[in-house]
């Protein structure tokens, strides 16, 4: 009965994808971009799930599991972050990508000035989406592989590859549409797997009185919200881990898969109605993720014996009746869907649009390209080592800290050479890297010394005679 109804949520979600064909233009436009015709609920709803992903059911409920109520933090942090970028950025998107007719994330850091086209620029944002973007595709394969693991004892690699067959068959069918489409879908059924959980969980422990009495019992501090464990234990330590965070949620405007959603609605005008949908949405979808995540460690006390980023199709295994076993783990796949169709059309158009010659821009050289991120995403997810949580803090800190400074310099509407824009992207993720690998993490999350770096060299060279120059070589 798990298998059926799981098999069953599966099907649906494929043929709401294929069904977007019959309303595909068979044009690169409609393919990348869904024809600029979205509807502001939809592309709420698909920036929910795409943004939502497998980080959220698998990495951030053992985040939450492991740490307690402390991960709460990254919720705020992360919506305020996001929630005060929209202001400048979101509308002025969707009305420089219709009026340049761009159709990459590379297209639009190049061209986004009128009359420049960056082409130095456009190629090494084409390649660090296609790099980082493919990591965090391979990182939702990994994710759902993880889930259908734990429930039907399948090989690590079956979840993989029934995902990436999935996504690819809808993705080749309609294009961005095909996966706006099923997102919609996977929402509506993410956020009710994830409430029948925890609704279920706190009647399991006796109600909500007896849920929080034992949650305190838990340990010391487990339902503190002051962070642990942080390089400086102080007033400083707990600012920069929040500030931190606070730019994780800033650097949303330099994640591609999900700016792309707000590229594809029907009217600028209408910007202001879609982030209502989207920021209510993601409010409640963050909160009962936290929610499950404190609940999963009443359900499965046993800390030490299992993977962490298990505990939720553990937790749905142990409570629920199989068909809702299956609802749950169509949720938690659906989720991983979600992002990685995303993912990986943002990497074929980042591909064919930034880094091919223009004229083998064709639907048929895009759908290829299609074909072959998801194989290499594939790859990466069987025989890469890192965990859920890590693959995509990497890829969402490096696009983050790449691309949000030079979005947001653009969008407050200041002048910006090539030789610039080039330079804070490339010392932005040098910086975001070298942070992370040193270990530097535990003081403040690597993505804000990258941003802070990209707006650190922007401001230096914007000061010096070498960015007048690059500027007159530009125009010319």
């Amino acid at each position: 009965m798990v298998v059926y109804s799981f098999l069953f949520f599966l099907l649906v979600f494929v043929l709401i994808g294929v069904s977007s064909s019959f309303k595909s233009k068979k044009s690169n436009s409609d393919y990348l971009l869904a024809g600029h015709d979205i509807p502001p609920w939809l592309a709420a709803l698909s920036a929910i799930a795409t943004n939502n992903s497998g980080y959220m059911f698998i990495g951030m409920i053992g985040y939450t599991y492991t740490s307690g109520l402390q991960s709460i933090w990254l919720m705020v942090g992360w919506i305020f972050g996001d929630l005060v970028m929209s202001f400048f950025v979101h509308k002025k998107l969707r009305l420089i990508t219709e009026s340049e007719n761009l159709l990459s994330f590379g297209g639009v850091l190049s061209r986004w000035q009128k009359g420049t086209d960056f082409r130095r620029l456009r190629l090494l944002a084409g390649i660090i989406t296609v790099v980082f973007l493919g990591v965090y595709a391979a990182a939702q394969f990994k994710a759902g592989s993880k889930a259908l693991h734990v429930l039907f004892g399948w090989d690590y690699s079956t979840g993989a590859i029934i995902g990436s067959i999935i996504v690819f068959l809808y993705c080749l069918s309609g294009g961005l549409r095909a996966s706006i489409w099923t997102d919609a879908a996977q929402s509506i059924v993410m956020i009710f797997a994830m409430s029948l959980l925890f609704y279920v969980g706190v009647s399991e422990v006796g109600g909500f009185s007896q849920y929080v009495a034992k949650l305190e019992a838990v340990s010391p501090g487990f339902l503190s919200v002051k962070p642990t464990g942080l390089a400086m234990d102080n007033f400083l330590g707990v600012f920069l881990f929040i500030l931190g965070w606070i730019f994780g949620g800033f650097g949303v405007i330099g994640q591609p898969h999900i700016m792309i959603r707000f590229m594809t609605v029907d009217n600028p005008d209408s910007m202001t109605k879609t982030k209502i949908y989207y920021y209510s949405w993601y409010i409640a979808f963050y909160a009962v993720t936290i929610g499950v995540g404190l609940t999963a460690r009443l359900i499965l006390p046993e800390a030490s014996s299992f993977d962490a980023e298990l505990a939720l199709p553990l937790m749905s295994q142990k409570m629920l009746p199989e068909i809702l076993i299956g609802v749950v783990l169509a949720g938690i796949f659906s989720a991983t869907m979600s992002t990685a169709d995303s993912q990986i059309l943002s990497c074929s158009a980042a591909f064919t649009r930034d880094i091919l010659p223009k004229e083998k821009d064709t639907l048929l050289i895009t759908k290829a390209t299609t074909a072959l991120v998801t194989i290499v995403a594939l790859l990466i997810a069987l025989y890469g080592s890192r965990n859920v949580f890590d693959l995509v803090l990497i890829a969402w800190s490096v696009l983050s800290a790449g691309f949000g400074p030079l979005m947001f310099v653009y969008a407050i509407g200041k002048k910006v050479s090539e030789i610039n824009g080039i330079l804070m992207i490339v010392n932005a993720v040098t910086v975001t890297i070298l942070w992370r690998e040193f270990g530097l993490g535990d003081s403040i999350y690597e993505v804000a010394p990258g941003m802070i770096t990209g707006f650190l060299t922007y401001f230096i060279i914007s000061k010096t005679k070498w960015n007048e120059i690059e500027s007159t070589k530009s125009n010319i």
